[in-house]
């Protein structure tokens, strides 16, 4: 059994997990997330406590990521996730057209990204995106989808990162 399966999962105040047959299902403050249960991995809830294990030798790493999944769908929908995203550039603006995502990006036209189910997005500034949902997946995913319509280029930083992102800069072309 890895290190990170044997560890249990504590259920915040809130959250209610219901192990079926086929399913782990989470519900809480944030939404309701479900996971599909390993075959061979045994989920076993004891006193606000998740608990997994496995006979299978050959089940052991798939313990763990399970066990990771879940614990972050439980952070998911007791907290959620955010992911911050900062528009670097002279014109580069965001700002949100209904439920959608209006980029200017320095294009011939503006960019038009569709919000995915279970995720919302803010502009608090033109030049902020703030991306949150409670699932880590679709979050990480619909951001990393509007940093790739125009990624920070290398010579002056340009483009949609990532907050804290760090940009390896490079030299111009000397003459």
């Amino acid at each position: 059994m890895s290190r990170v399966a044997k560890k249990p999962i504590a259920l915040p105040k809130g959250v209610e997990c219901t192990i079926g047959a086929d399913r782990v299902s989470v519900k809480g403050p944030k939404g309701s997330l479900s996971l599909a249960r390993p075959q061979g991995i045994d989920v076993v809830m004891e006193n606000g406590q998740v608990q997994f294990s496995t006979a299978d030798a050959d089940r052991i790493p798939m313990a763990g990521t399970a066990r990771a999944l879940l614990a972050n769908m439980i952070t998911g929908v007791s907290e959620g996730y955010v992911r911050k995203l900062e528009l670097v550039g002279v014109g580069y603006r965001a700002a949100m057209a209904g439920k959608d995502l209006n980029l200017s990006l320095g294009f011939s036209h503006p960019v038009l990204f569709k919000t995915p189910d279970g995720i919302t997005i803010a502009t608090p500034t033109q030049t902020e995106i703030l991306v949150s949902g409670a699932d880590k997946q679709c979050v990480g995913q619909a951001a990393a989808k509007i940093r790739g319509y125009r990624p920070p280029e290398p010579y002056k930083g340009k483009g949609v990162r990532y907050s804290g992102e760090k940009i390896n800069m490079k030299e111009a072309k000397k003459t």
